[in-house]
């Protein structure tokens, strides 16, 4: 399976996790390939606005670039909502950390399998928050 095609699986179980728990929830294709920033989901229940970017790994840490968070960022600030980063690895559920979790490495950013469990939200603790 390619990469691409891991981080769509990825995004789509995502949808699914939250429609299931009543939050309508859209995912953007070409987000990250457009001239406007972009989350890869939307979710909301009326009352809580999240955009997430998603990363899926099978390795025991994900990096991202400056400019992958400084657009969630920006999004998330113009659009009102939350902004998290969803992280997917393999044999794992999915865990959500903020932008202030994220370990800066120089010029990017990482999430780590341990920094997750030590600091991320699973998503029912998400969707509780």
């Amino acid at each position: 399976m390619s990469r691409k095609s891991k981080g769509i699986n990825a995004e789509r179980e995502l949808i699914h996790l939250f429609w299931s728990k009543g939050f309508a929830t859209v995912r953007i294709a070409g987000s990250g390939s457009s001239r406007y920033p972009s989350p890869d989901v939307l979710a909301s229940n009326g009352s809580r606005r999240l955009a997430i970017e998603c990363k899926a790994s099978r390795n025991s840490s994900k990096y991202l670039t400056a400019k992958e968070v400084a657009e969630l960022q920006q999004f998330a600030s113009i659009f009102g909502a939350e902004a998290w980063i969803g992280m997917r690895f393999d044999d794992m559920k999915w865990y959500f950390l903020s932008l202030e979790d994220l370990k800066q490495s120089g010029s990017s950013f990482s999430a780590s399998v341990e920094l997750v469990k030590r600091k991320g939200l699973m998503f029912e603790e998400l969707i509780e928050a």
